[in-house]
């Protein structure tokens, strides 16, 4: 990946900041922006250095990573506010906890007669070092979402009440075609618009981010959430 893309990726991530409203931050011109981001012309270290300054970021991450994450696979990012709601979950640590835990979501699913489930997941950070190191495993939590009048009478689980809560959001089309790629980029795309519009990721009290699958005419999609302060 060029500075330049990155230039641009971040450029648009603050708000679909303009190469003018961008050339007046840094005091150059519009023309001298452009240079920038199609690599014909390199910024100044002091030029770089307020660059890092205004999108939050690290010189690192500006002039070698991949930052430009955004492709067809992607929608634009949004915040949505997400209702009040209650959910049981299931948490799985293992190698591959993923469907295993959803795979028991569902079966609960079943066994309240609910058709059309809705499911959520995210990662389960509850690990010793010994367990990611050496033995290669990771924690996934699934949850069923609870619709009005079910009650998991008969399921070993705690009926969790969350308020609601306002997440930032982006949908992958397809997410299954490269997930080692395309779902980790969704996460560096959220995380990037956030730096870059001093967005504050929300933590406690709530759950801090999560993955919903589902389909729409034969096609798979995933949004991905992470929770943010009002």
């Amino acid at each position: 990946m060029s500075f330049g893309k990155n230039l641009q990726f971040l450029r648009k991530m603050r708000n679909t900041m303009t190469q003018e409203d961008l050339a007046e931050r840094m005091g150059v011109s519009r023309q001298t922006v452009s240079k920038w981001e199609l690599d014909m012309a390199y910024p100044e270290m002091e030029k770089v250095l307020e660059l890092c300054r205004l999108f939050s970021c690290t010189m690192d991450q500006l002039i070698r990573e991949d930052m430009g994450v955004y492709d067809e696979a992607y929608s634009d990012i949004r915040i949505e506010q997400v209702d009040a709601f209650r959910y049981i979950r299931y948490a799985v640590i293992s190698t591959e906890p993923e469907s295993d835990a959803i795979d028991h979501v569902r079966k609960w699913a079943e066994s309240l007669n609910i058709a059309a489930p809705r499911i959520i997941g995210w990662d389960f950070p509850v690990l010793s070092q010994e367990q990611i190191n050496v033995h290669n495993m990771h924690g996934y939590a699934a949850a069923l979402i609870l619709e009005d009048g079910v009650e998991p009478t008969d399921i070993a689980a705690e009926v969790i009440r969350q308020e609601a809560q306002k997440y930032i959001a982006i949908t992958i089309r397809d997410p299954f075609s490269a997930p080692f790629t395309i779902i980790p980029n969704a996460y560096k795309a959220l995380d990037a618009y956030m730096r870059a519009n001093g967005i504050q990721h929300r933590g406690e009290g709530v759950i801090p981010c999560f993955e919903k699958e589902y389909s729409i005419d034969g096609v798979d999609y995933m949004d991905v959430c992470i929770a943010v302060e009002d």
